[in-house]
């Protein structure tokens, strides 16, 4: 009995280094987030691991609290600590030059995700959404519900954007304006404030506290008696401040109910938001899908394979085209959060109660 079990543990303890070693000799991938403060993050950090693994790499997943000096820092030290690929959701986009070349000269891959990486030869790859869609299904949410092609309106709009140093703030500006602006010059949609332009309403690295704040500004500045009929938010973390600063205000009642809200990321709060009816929609990013396809990436380049891409003219960096892998924005609002959201296993049922 005694040798049965010693030789079951020793066949178990000689099959766990089996695996240690498959990951040990197909190295280490550095993964560099941006911050934990939203969900969406950190739901692409465990997706990514998870990835790699099933690959049968290990992972460095590092988050940087939006410090831009401590992702420099992380990213510096996955370099001298052997890391084969990087991938990078950059805090600033414009900041990695320097330490990337370190990378190259190491011949470290790098994959840029879901943020272009800018002003650098040295990124190999971009794995993202296509985010010019993002902001046309953002865009969409408020015509539809506020009518705008059956001719309804002037509505009072006001417009939100990412943070400036967000390479993809202005591509869901864009994608946004390009729908809205017929309405806006036809006079059916009017931003009271007049402020315009992805600089000047973007919100400084995703800031919900900021948002707020701003739309605070907006409401006493320029909505006494007038009501406020839909805000573009490109964003959940945004969102949610919005819906703060207008209930501050009264609406969200019967008498006054809230105006037409967009978001992006399908982060758990805003779901609950949209199922409550606070926020009208969002666009749900399946961060399982870009986990497995910058994985994929990743291990084709280091295999010596020829990496699947589907874009290689949009991106440009400043420097040159990043190929990239763009996947397909899904928008989400009350009557399709069971079919995309829990049908697809992404949250549970439970969860948005």
């Amino acid at each position: 009995m005694h040798r049965t079990t010693f030789l079951t543990l020793g066949l178990l303890l000689g099959l766990a280094p089996a695996s240690a070693v498959l990951a040990q000799a197909k190295g280490t991938i550095g993964v560099a987030m941006p911050t934990k403060a939203s969900q969406r993050w950190i739901a692409d950090g465990d997706n990514m691991v998870k990835a790699f693994k099933a690959l049968g790499y290990q992972v460095d997943l590092q988050y940087a609290d939006d410090e831009i000096p401590i992702q420099l820092s992380q990213v510096e030290n996955m370099v001298t600590k052997g890391a084969k690929a990087l991938v990078i959701a950059s805090i600033d986009g414009s900041t990695l030059s320097g330490v990337l070349k370190k990378a190259a000269e190491k011949g470290v891959k790098v994959v840029a995700y879901d943020r272009l990486i800018r002003g650098t030869a040295n990124v190999d790859y971009y794995a993202t959404f296509d985010n010019f869609q993002v902001g046309v299904l953002q865009a969409n949410s408020i015509v539809d519900k506020l009518g705008l092609k059956q001719g309804k309106g002037p509505f009072n709009l006001e417009v939100f954007a990412g943070s400036p140093d967000d390479n993809n703030s202005g591509f869901f500006y864009d994608g946004a304006m390009s729908v809205l602006k017929p309405y806006l010059d036809g006079g059916k949609l009017v931003i009271r404030s007049k402020q315009t332009g992805a600089m000047k309403v973007g919100i400084l690295r995703w800031d919900g506290a900021t948002a707020q704040a701003r739309m605070d500004n907006l409401m006493s500045a320029f909505y006494g008696k007038d009501k406020l009929h839909a805000v573009l938010a490109p964003a959940d973390i945004l969102s949610i401040g919005i819906i703060s600063s207008l209930k501050g205000v009264g609406y969200g009642t019967p008498k006054q109910p809230m105006p037409v809200i967009t978001g992006q990321d399908a982060d758990l709060p805003s779901v609950k938001a949209i199922l409550r009816g606070d926020q009208t929609s969002t666009v749900f990013k399946d961060t399982r899908q870009l986990a497995k396809v910058t994985a994929d990436l990743v291990d084709a380049a280091l295999s010596g394979r020829s990496p699947q891409v589907n874009d290689t003219k949009t991106y440009h960096n400043g420097v040159k085209v990043v190929p990239s892998y763009l996947l397909k924005p899904v928008a989400v609002d009350a009557s399709n959060v069971k079919a995309v959201l829990v049908d697809s296993g992404y949250y549970k049922e439970s969860q948005l109660k």
